[in-house]
């Protein structure tokens, strides 16, 4: 059987949320996709995965936005778009017609440029197409033209599943279809396309999915030591729904001290001790379990290393 605190230590692991990646490494820190919800979630979300991370790497050229299925938009690596809009098309051909029309519209309304804003909902609609980008910077939103990208649109569904498995593992296909965006039943036709290369397990009594590479990591997985300020994206690792198992959906409380001005969740030592929220580089942590020395100091790192203006940290 998997134990939660198995798959829990095994996301952290594996969304290089306990040894940071070499400074540079932006498309390996954002290869599932980072949501960039204010203020910055992405920086943040990029913060935590990679050392020496700088205030504008969230628009590294290596980078790039676009709308997730649940109208948030999304920091992925630019050489994979196709596996995160191509990917979520769905297989039933008129669908995806409509959603052809819709960006071929918005395209020739582009005229070849950069556009803020007057978009509205056919710009998230027809990002699934491969041939729209958005830009946000937090104050305003951009949608441009880029190449459909080359992939296949069945090889892109299959990616999109894969990462999603081995990244948030163990999950289920109603899991998938959540976070994907794709029907019920067009999540389970691509879950049955990657079969040969799933495992099941018992996970805590309830069945769940993983890569057969992976099961061997994800038995052996252990709590890790270390602290990490996460945005509030990443608590879905440690199961957002009902059962508090799998990412989602649901908002499942983690700790006492989260409100709606500390969304964010303190790691410590593998388990959510306290939250935070920011303002500017102002950093306010609410702890529910006290720190040691080491702990603390740990903390106060993670803050003076935040990719923001004059990050100054304060605990309570």
């Amino acid at each position: 059987m998997i134990t939660r605190e198995q798959a829990v230590a095994y996301r952290l692991h594996v969304n290089h949320l306990v040894d940071r990646l070499p400074a540079g490494s932006r498309e390996q820190a954002a290869y599932v996709g980072l949501q960039d919800t204010a203020p910055r979630d992405a920086l943040l979300g990029l913060h935590a995965r990679m050392a020496g991370c700088a205030p504008s790497d969230w628009e590294h050229p290596s980078l790039i936005q676009t709308y997730s299925p649940r109208a948030a938009v999304y920091v992925l690596p630019a050489r994979d778009f196709g596996v995160f809009t191509l990917g979520r098309l769905p297989l039933d051909a008129n669908a995806v017609r409509r959603i052809d029309v819709l960006a071929e519209r918005l395209c020739a309304s582009l005229d070849g440029h950069e556009r803020r804003g007057g978009m509205g909902r056919e710009l998230r609609e027809a990002c699934a197409s491969g041939r729209i980008a958005v830009r946000w910077d937090t104050t305003s939103l951009w949608g441009r033209e880029v190449p459909r990208p080359s992939i296949d649109v069945s090889a892109a569904r299959v990616e999109l599943c894969r990462r999603h498995v081995r990244c948030f593992g163990p999950t289920t296909p109603k899991t998938f279809s959540w976070w994907s965006g794709l029907s019920p039943a067009d999540a389970r036709a691509v879950w049955d396309s990657l079969a040969d290369e799933l495992v099941e397990v018992d996970f805590e009594g309830v069945a769940g999915w993983i890569l057969g590479a992976d099961e061997e990591w994800l038995r052996s997985a252990t709590l890790p030591r270390g602290v990490r300020l996460l945005p509030a994206p990443d608590l879905r690792l440690f199961g957002r729904d009902h059962g508090g198992r799998f990412v989602g959906p649901g908002l499942r409380e983690l700790t006492p001290a989260a409100d709606s001005f500390h969304p964010n969740g303190l790691l410590v030592d593998g388990r959510i001790v306290g939250a935070w929220g920011r303002k500017g580089g102002r950093v306010d942590v609410v702890l529910s379990e006290k720190l040691d020395a080491r702990q603390y100091g740990a903390l106060e790192e993670e803050v003076a290393t935040m990719p923001v203006r004059d990050p100054q940290l304060s605990v309570r």
